[in-house]
């Protein structure tokens, strides 16, 4: 028995992540982990480059056999899944998981593909108490994050009944990309239908309830109540990130709604129940957007329309496609060792609450900082961190958690994961309430 399987420990950042678990103080004291791919001579090279002891377990497994999966997973508490893309082999470890009641964590940024397991599994999972959290790296912790601290921070100084009305995030990003980005992009393109993917860009497309339209997408976008100002262009990470963000407001606002007609079943008792409510849920008038900052408004709408043309011409041109996978990198390849620890990341979050005839409007801005490449050095230690949480701190997760499902980094981890990126020094978060200029208030 080990406490953490990595699944496709061979590709690019499957390997950082055991770096990462294998660097860890709590390693072989408090946890233990294994590596498994398909190939045992990139399996040999992984156990060679990293020099991974004998307390590391290697195992052969090949995702696309079923018998394969589950003898691989039979004895383990968590699976971290980094093998895309998911759509096509992602599906086999989810089953085995709900099958035995085991956790997994996973870099989906495939709604269409999420919104299947949904369907498919999260009842399941609530029988067996296994807890599944797709997008568990740069898509879409980051997001998910912003609005929880932001939600938490005005129900602490504003009131427990606070509600909010919108929600905005800028990031700011320096990092590189890998080839199995690029070649998810593309199998997405390629092999689902047009009609689904066109489906699963809509508003509220992973939610169990639906809520309010979200803003329209446009060229420039400003940062509310910012000085100096910060505007910033179309961020392609939005759809995946707000699908995700809106399945935690949706699971949150169900849960509101199932106590408040007294349907609620939870061994938890009603008075803390209902306590949770009210801290987790964020209104039914809630409404996010995000949008990548610019030097210039000029740049920022040049990025736009290079990134509308690529993504249509990609879409509509196969040769095109053909083309790119063979002249860009490779699945396995990315970003060198000095590149990734000169990457960062800092999303910073202005919410703002539903005004009331007792309480005006109040602003709350929150930050996180990320040290190292976002999608990569960044992403294994959030993956990483959220696998740990489920092995360490299950008495210590939000009640949705202890229930099971197909859920989100916040609705399952919560201050848990917070508390564990802050532990490891390379994240950094801030919130606190502003007034309409954006100058920090220290009374209210």
């Amino acid at each position: 028995m080990v406490d953490i399987l990595v699944l496709g420990a061979t590709g690019f950042t499957g390997r950082l992540i055991t770096r990462y678990l294998y660097a860890h103080k709590d390693r072989g004291s408090k946890f233990t982990f294994a590596v498994a791919a398909r190939s045992k001579s990139k399996l040999d090279d992984l156990v060679s480059e990293l020099s991974l002891d004998n307390s590391v377990p290697v195992i052969l497994v090949d995702v696309t056999k079923p018998e394969q999966v589950d003898a691989a997973v039979n004895d383990v508490k968590v699976v971290i899944n980094t093998v895309g893309p998911y759509m096509r082999w992602g599906t086999p470890v989810v089953a085995a998981c709900v099958k035995r009641g085991l956790h997994y964590v996973d870099l989906a940024g495939e709604p269409f593909w999420i919104r299947d397991i949904i369907t498919e599994y999260d009842y399941a999972a609530t029988r067996t108490h296994s807890i599944i959290i797709p997008a568990s790296g740069l898509d879409s912790v980051p997001t998910d994050i912003s609005a929880y601290l932001a939600n938490k921070t005005l129900k602490a100084v504003v009131g427990p009944d606070t509600a909010i009305e919108n929600s905005t995030s800028a990031w700011a990003i320096r990092g590189g990309f890998s080839g199995g980005t690029l070649g998810t992009a593309i199998a997405s393109m390629e092999e689902v239908p047009k009609a689904k993917l066109k489906a699963s860009m809509k508003d509220h497309y992973l939610s169990p309830v639906e809520g309010l339209p979200s803003p329209r997408p446009r060229l420039v976008y400003t940062l509310p109540v910012v000085s100096p100002t910060v505007r910033g262009t179309f961020f392609p990470m939005v759809g995946v990130n707000r699908a995700v963000l809106q399945r935690t407001w949706g699971l949150h606002e169900l849960e509101a709604r199932r106590q408040s007609t007294h349907a609620d079943t939870n061994a938890v008792s009603q008075p803390d129940a209902q306590a949770e409510r009210k801290r987790l849920t964020y209104g039914q008038q809630f409404k996010y957007d995000e949008f990548i900052v610019m030097p210039n408004v000029a740049i920022g709408v040049v990025v736009a329309i290079a990134f509308a043309i690529g993504f249509a011409s990609l879409t509509y041109i196969a040769p095109l496609r053909w083309l790119v996978k063979r002249l860009v990198t490779q699945p396995g390849q990315g970003p060198s060792d000095e590149q990734m620890k000169d990457g960062w990341f800092k999303v910073t979050n202005i919410t703002s609450s539903v005004p009331t005839a007792a309480t005006p409007r109040t602003y709350v801005k929150s930050i996180m900082y990320g040290q190292g490449d976002p999608g990569y050095l960044a992403t294994a230690v959030m993956i990483s961190e959220a696998a740990l949480a489920l092995v360490f701190d299950t008495n210590k997760l939000p009640a949705l958690a202890r229930r099971g499902g197909v859920l989100t980094p916040m609705s399952a981890l919560g201050d848990v994961l917070i508390e564990r990126l802050k532990e490891t020094g390379r994240f950094r978060f801030t919130s606190d309430i502003v007034d309409a200029r954006g100058r920090t208030e220290t009374t209210r």
